[in-house]
């Protein structure tokens, strides 16, 4: 006879499966669809104009940054000018000071051939 182990398992499942009324999946389908499609339009279109304010908001820190760097360039230039200042102040009193010990040494030399 027949041995009940050579029996394939998937025998008789395809009996048990109820028939799939196409029409019925597609309805089902249909009101799926209807029931979440406008939740993730509004969804999709309120991450665009997210993305769009995002981009504009980038745009505009960029901008800022940039203006930033040119303050910071601009007092590093006034920096520059005022240390520039203070050394030509420096060289101005180290050639008065070299021009009053000229004055001095040639009046010790003129008053040397004198004595």
């Amino acid at each position: 006879g027949v041995d009940p182990s050579d029996a394939s398992p998937d025998e008789g499942v395809v009996e048990d499966l109820p028939l799939i009324d196409e029409k019925a999946v597609e309805q089902l389908t249909e009101g799926l669809i209807s029931h979440y499609l406008p939740d993730l339009q509004r969804s999709k279109s309120a991450l665009q104009e997210l993305t769009q304010n995002q981009v504009v908001l980038l745009e505009t820190l960029e901008q800022e940054i940039s203006k930033f760097k040119e303050c910071n360039s601009i007092l590093d230039i006034n920096a520059l000018f005022s240390e520039a200042k203070h050394y030509h102040n420096k060289l101005v009193n180290i050639r008065n000071e070299m021009m009053m010990l000229h004055e001095k040494t040639s009046k010790l030399k003129v008053s040397g051939r004198n004595i």
